[in-house]
């Protein structure tokens, strides 16, 4: 009885210790596969209508400079005055720009995919800087004594200052006081005036007749050169 009670004995502790065995070599054999983390990309949601253009035209209708056109403080061309300017801008609010000197003229448009803007600045150019380029011109003229009082302009529309210089004259006639023959002559100046960036001022220029006589009469002073320094 006792050699039968050891013998199961035996085989139960084998079958344990068997068991425990195989059990560590089914751990082993297991191929344990870690999770992979992928991330979503937010490119598409975030810059959606990035890549969407409208088409921007800008012109100036003749006026007579050519012109950096800028929008959104960001230099994206030059418009001239018989070619506008066509391009490509990100959907959205743009702030459209051109400037002559200290002058600058601007409008705010809304660009959409597949739709047309036209932007025209001739008109207000032409009323708010009627010289681009540094100038002079006769305001008014008439006789006073022997001779022509002249009142120039001398404009400088630049972001720098300037000296601008002119040559002027009038052609005039009167009759000899011994002769009594008609005669023609004219009168001559010469004068300059430096004007601050941005500015305009009226100065008078004197035109003095050296001939003398009676009869006499004189045409339209004309502004015969122009020099900008």
């Amino acid at each position: 009885m006792k050699l039968i009670v050891l013998f199961a004995l035996f085989i139960t502790v084998g079958c344990i210790v068997t068991a425990g065995c195989i059990a560590q070599t089914n751990i082993e054999n297991v191929s344990v596969v870690a999770p992979t983390f992928v991330p979503f990309s937010t490119y598409a949601t975030a810059n959606s209508t990035m890549d969407l253009e409208g088409t921007l035209i800008v012109s100036i209708n003749g006026y007579p400079k050519n012109l950096a056109v800028i929008i959104d403080n960001t230099t994206v061309g030059t418009v001239k005055p018989t070619s506008p300017l066509f391009l490509k801008v990100p959907e959205g609010n743009h702030t459209v720009m051109v400037c002559v000197g200290w002058t600058c003229e601007y409008e705010n448009v809304t660009t959409r995919f597949g739709k047309q803007v036209t932007v025209d600045f001739g008109e207000r150019l032409r009323r708010d800087v009627e010289f681009p380029n540094p100038t002079a011109r006769i305001l008014e003229y008439y006789k006073n004594g022997n001779g022509v009082s002249v009142n120039v302009e001398f404009i400088n529309p630049d972001t720098v200052d300037h000296t601008i210089s002119i040559d002027i004259s009038v052609g005039y006639s009167y009759i000899d006081d011994k002769s009594h023959v008609k005669l023609g002559d004219s009168a001559r100046a010469k004068t300059s005036l430096f004007i601050k960036a941005g500015q305009k001022e009226t100065h008078k220029v004197d035109l003095d007749f050296i001939s003398s006589g009676s009869s006499v009469s004189f045409g339209s002073p004309l502004i015969e050169e122009l020099k900008i320094k």
